[in-house]
């Protein structure tokens, strides 16, 4: 579904609050594979777990990439920020080790930089899109014309 294009104008509206939270990683030093490589490779582990187990709070996900720096962005969809905080501090999680990984290696060298930023959509917010697949907020959601 999430390939499949919508013809027209549609609308998407949450019945209930979610979180959005955009986690950005800019390869600020190219040539130092050995600092920004870990970084890039933590990711799918952690996608795979919150696709394999949606109970976790995990809604949808949207990864962006720019030749510019590079920079990667992933776009992800919560039930809630405490589901969210829960998978980034639980030890049991595949995020909590990468992340302390990284600011033990890496930590403010320049090599790379990384940013999250979370917004809470109040039940009731709107979307409209025109002639597109399912992407942003419609993803989460249900879709009506």
């Amino acid at each position: 579904m999430a390939s499949q294009i919508f013809p027209g104008r549609f609308t998407a509206a949450s019945d209930r609050d979610f979180v959005v939270f955009l986690i950005g990683m800019r390869v600020n030093k190219f040539w130092q594979f050995r600092k920004w490589l870990p970084v890039a490779k933590a990711m799918g582990p952690m996608m795979q777990a919150l696709y394999t187990y949606p109970e976790k709070g995990f809604l949808a996900a949207e990864n962006f990439f720019n030749f510019e720096g590079p920079t990667s962005l992933m776009l992800t969809y919560w039930e809630s920020f405490e589901a969210l905080e829960h998978f980034a501090r639980n030890p049991a999680d595949p995020h909590l080790a990468p992340w302390q990984a990284f600011y033990k290696a890496i930590g403010d060298d320049g090599a790379v930089g990384i940013w999250h930023e979370t917004y809470l959509i109040r039940a009731g917010t709107r979307v409209f899109t025109g002639t597109c697949r399912a992407s942003g907020w419609r993803k989460p959601l249900s879709i009506s014309r």
